[in-house]
C-alpha cells in the first residue's frame, strides 16, 4: 500500500520549492491581496483545469499539473491572509513568509491525516475530474461565505474549505505521480 504521508510530503516539497522561486522573483507581494482576490485566483486555476479536462487540449502548451500546484500555493497564501489580513505595502520578509507557509501546510496535512483515517483513503477511489469538481464546489461555498461577511451558522468556515482544496490538489498530484 502506498505511503500517503510520504507522497504528500513529496508533492509539498515541489510546491514549496516553486513558492521559494516565486518569492525570489517577486518577494511576498501577495501580502497586498484581499482574501476574495485569492479566491478568484484559485477559481481561475480550477476553471482552467476543468476546461483542459473537458477539451483535452491546451492552447498555451501547459498541462493541468502546475495549476494544481498553484492551487496549493495560493491556498496557503489565502490561509495566511485570512489569519493576518492584507496590507497596502509588503510587510513581511521572505523568511517569515516561508515560516508561515510551513505552519499552514503542516496544519493542512494534519487535517488530511485525520480525515484520511476517518474516510479510509477514499480519495484514492475518486476520479481525477472529481478533485476538480470538489475544488470548484468548495470555491462556490467560499464565495457565499465571503458574501455573507465570512459568517456561517453550522458549516465549516473559509479556512476549512481552503484546506480541503489544498488536500484535493495534493491528492490529484499524488495520483498523477503514481501514473508516471
Amino acid at each position: 500500500m502506498p505511503d500517503t504521508n510520504k507522497q504528500y510530503d513529496e508533492v509539498i516539497a515541489k510546491c514549496r520549492e516553486m513558492f521559494i522561486y516565486k518569492m525570489g522573483d517577486y518577494g511576498p507581494n501577495w501580502r497586498i491581496l484581499r482574501p476574495e482576490t485569492l479566491t478568484d485566483q484559485i477559481l481561475i486555476k480550477a476553471k482552467r483545469i476543468r476546461t483542459l479536462e473537458i477539451n483535452g487540449v491546451s492552447k498555451v502548451g501547459e498541462d493541468i499539473w502546475p495549476e494544481y500546484m498553484g492551487i496549493i500555493n495560493y491556498g496557503v497564501i489565502a490561509l495566511i491572509q485570512l489569519d493576518l489580513g492584507y496590507v497596502d505595502d509588503v510587510d513581511m520578509s521572505r523568511e517569515k513568509a516561508l515560516e508561515l507557509y510551513d505552519k499552514y501546510i503542516n496544519a493542512t496535512k494534519t487535517l488530511m491525516i485525520a480525515k484520511n483515517a476517518d474516510y479510509g483513503e477514499a480519495w484514492r477511489l475518486m476520479r481525477m475530474e472529481s478533485y476538480t469538481d470538489m475544488i470548484l464546489s468548495k470555491l462556490q461555498r467560499i464565495k457565499v461565505i465571503e458574501n455573507n461577511g465570512g459568517k456561517t451558522r453550522v458549516s465549516e468556515g473559509i479556512d476549512a474549505n481552503i484546506q480541503d482544496m489544498i488536500n484535493y490538489s495534493v491528492f490529484a498530484l499524488i495520483k498523477h505521480n503514481e501514473s508516471l
